[in-house]
């Protein structure tokens, strides 16, 4: 991992420096948004972390380390375009306006309601977050083609872990978008671990952004960790996708700070210095200091921003988790817009046994 960050495009050093140039139009205000959101997004895996501890919730992902991705694949999206992608980037879920709390009642185990998704009845256009490794993509390509179709002028951003893109699927998916030159951007968020396997292990390429030539589509490199040049590559590649010239595959790299799950102890393959030299590179203070050194923050912003991020957080797990569980038969709900008559039948079977009496 340490091979390759320094050649990775970024706008902002780790000390939060500026070394590269800035993205035209980008206001304070913006950047300031973008931190409230990465901060939402680590407290969100924290609670998400203690509550599974506590029995309420299920196995979670952790987000430490790589809130800047995350938020960062989001920032060039429009109300109208699609996301996808696994739990580790539900700050681009954030950043796209879905409410924490539908993420929340989530981790119970449950598909949010309406309420909670979209209680001002807007759709995010956000997929569920994936938990089979790598689907979405091929649901991404989905989307894409279907857009195409329409003529629609959406787009789609489909982001996946280094540890998906050794999938099948993944490969499927980015041959088909090459081929039909499809409105999408695949950004494989690269935190150098797919659970206990190092990228090293995975694949040869010293680069997983430079397979998109294979597949007829640029490859991007860019410092995972810098929410500023992660915005610069997304902007190029949306209006690449919006205007017709087809995929990208952009390689975000960054390394995620905690453990890979919730049942997962990084301790038993991870080096400990490896974790101190990632530590450093904390994508939050990096641009917090970037911040400050502009005059767009102080210390009391700052806590204020902590603070006010830590309760919303709270409040919103309290929503999620006092909202009512669906009925036992809700997973019948939504996989066609009309039951087939044998998954009618099957779900009366359902109600049937589990009356209880029945």
């Amino acid at each position: 991992m340490t091979d390759k960050i320094e050649t990775a495009y970024r706008v902002l050093d780790e000390s939060g420096k500026l070394v590269g140039d800035m993205p035209p139009n980008l206001s304070d205000a913006t950047m300031l948004e973008w931190y409230r959101t990465m901060w939402l997004t680590r407290f969100f895996s924290h609670k998400a972390i203690a509550f599974q501890r506590q029995g309420r919730g299920t196995t979670w992902l952790s987000s430490q380390g790589q809130e800047a991705a995350a938020v960062g694949l989001a920032t060039a999206l429009r109300a109208e375009d699609w996301l996808t992608a696994s739990p580790r980037e539900v700050g681009g879920y954030f950043q796209k306006g879905v409410p924490p709390a539908a993420i929340a009642y989530f981790t119970r185990g449950y598909p949010p309601p309406p309420q909670l998704t979209a209680p001002d009845g807007q759709d995010r256009r956000c997929l569920p977050l994936t938990i089979v490794i790598g689907t979405q993509s091929l649901h991404s390509v989905g989307l894409a083609r279907a857009a195409q179709i329409k003529g629609s002028g959406e787009i789609v951003v489909c982001s996946c872990g280094d540890g998906a893109s050794s999938e099948g699927d993944f490969s499927e998916a980015l041959n088909f978008a090459g081929v039909y030159r499809l409105p999408l951007v695949f950004v494989v968020v690269n935190n150098g671990w797919a659970i206990s396997v190092p990228r090293s292990n995975q694949t040869a390429t010293v680069q997983i952004a430079s397979r998109g030539v294979g597949f007829g589509m640029p490859g991007r490199l860019v410092d995972g960790n810098d929410i500023v040049a992660m915005y610069a590559v997304m902007k190029e590649a949306t209006e690449r996708a919006r205007g017709g010239g087809g995929p990208t595959l952009v390689e975000a790299v960054t390394y995620r700070l905690g453990a890979h799950s919730t049942a997962d102890d990084p301790t038993r393959y991870r080096p400990p210095e490896e974790l101190a030299l990632w530590e450093a590179r904390d994508p939050l203070g990096r641009l917090g200091h970037f911040l400050r050194e502009r005059g767009t923050l102080d210390e009391t912003g700052h806590r204020q921003i902590i603070e006010e991020a830590e309760a919303f957080i709270a409040d919103q797990f309290r929503l999620a988790h006092e909202y009512p569980a669906p009925p036992a038969d809700a997973f019948f709900t939504n996989v066609y817009a009309a039951l087939t008559p044998r998954l009618t039948a099957q779900r009366e079977s359902f109600r049937q046994a589990a009356r209880p009496n029945g």
